[in-house]
């Protein structure tokens, strides 16, 4: 390893199971060079960082990003669903149980625990 070397944290993990390697590159590696440089793919074949996105540090961030120092690379996986429609869904589920008001959306008023 060179001294001139900087160290960094690459990510990726599935519902079964993560990996985080933990590497030196060399300075101006962009973040594409730093996640084939880790070998991720070794463990997750079926992983593509060209359609995946990425972050440091819970930003996004594009492949051609230069890491610095202690960075922490994240391979994020697409979403499954989308969460604005899942909450949309169980609004409207609320509503048809009770749970909710059906005009506001908001908590239904209770009746008869006035004192």
């Amino acid at each position: 390893m060179s001294q001139n070397n900087i160290s960094i944290e690459v990510v990726y993990g599935t519902p079964e199971r993560q990996k985080i390697l933990s590497i030196h590159v060399p300075p101006e590696t962009t973040v594409a060079e730093a996640i084939e440089l880790s070998g991720m793919q070794r463990y997750f074949p079926e992983m593509k960082v060209e359609k995946n996105r990425v972050g440091i540090w819970n930003r996004t961030c594009k492949l051609t990003d230069t890491v610095k120092n202690n960075d922490r690379i994240e391979i994020y996986r697409p979403l499954i669903a989308d969460p604005k429609e899942n909450r949309r869904r169980r609004a409207e589920r609320a509503k048809q149980e009770g749970r909710a008001d059906q005009v506001t959306g908001g908590r239904p008023e209770r009746r008869g625990s006035e004192s």
